[in-house]
């Protein structure tokens, strides 16, 4: 008698109000997503995306980074948390904390980032600023496999969005956003079928190394 494979578990990091969260949470309820969140836990007791967590009846943690002096004991916090869980994934949605090796190297090639820059543009912050400072005609956001470098991971997939003439970095920033939402939870879903893998420091899909990421653009854009 067969049995079906268990799903795939979760644990998802945020600092604030959650709404790529909030785009797993739906696709996981409308089947959309076979994954099994199995945690949020965020660094901010009072983050907006707790809520959104405690709505969707997934367990909530909190492991808060001002109490403690060094950040290798805070994400060693953290992995003790995650412990309890044995997530196979790793989801960091706005997660505002570098991460040391201390978390990585327990959690390597299981951990998925999203950076808002198509990659290696703009690593860091203000990106939206930048793109519209520098001209660009393109701007979006890259799904990556988190390493120790600082939004250097390998990347997986890249949604684009054209940059408008009067563009300012929050209008920019909102239509980033709902791309966002649906190339993270596509991400998510190559790692959880096994199609996509972390292997010698590289993203591999369907067998195959990826020289470059995937690449996604809104209908009618």
């Amino acid at each position: 008698m067969s049995r079906r494979t268990p799903r795939i578990s979760a644990a998802v990091l945020i600092s604030g109000g959650g709404t790529n969260l909030q785009a797993f949470i739906d696709e996981t309820v409308s089947g959309e997503l076979d994954l099994d969140l199995k945690v949020v836990l965020s660094n901010k007791p009072d983050a907006a995306g707790l809520e959104r967590a405690r709505k969707a009846n997934i367990k909530v943690e909190c492991v808060e980074h001002r109490d403690f002096r060094e950040r290798e004991q805070f994400d060693a916090k953290l992995v003790s948390v995650l412990n309890k869980y044995a997530p196979d994934m790793i989801i960091l949605a706005g997660f505002m904390r570098i991460l040391s090796p201390v978390f990585i190297d327990r959690f390597a090639g299981k951990i998925l980032n999203i950076h808002p820059s198509l990659l290696p543009k703009y690593p860091g912050l203000n990106t939206h600023q930048r793109a519209i400072e520098a001209g660009e005609s393109w701007h979006g956001s890259t799904v990556h496999f988190a390493t120790a470098e600082l939004d250097g991971g390998p990347r997986i997939i890249q949604g684009r969005v054209p940059v408008l003439r009067d563009d300012t970095a929050e209008s920019l920033a909102l239509r980033v956003l709902k791309v966002e939402h649906q190339i993270y939870t596509q991400a998510a879903a190559l790692l959880a079928s096994g199609r996509l893998v972390y292997r010698d420091g590289q993203a591999w899909l369907d067998g195959v190394p990826m020289d470059e990421p995937l690449q996604y653009t809104p209908p009618g854009k």
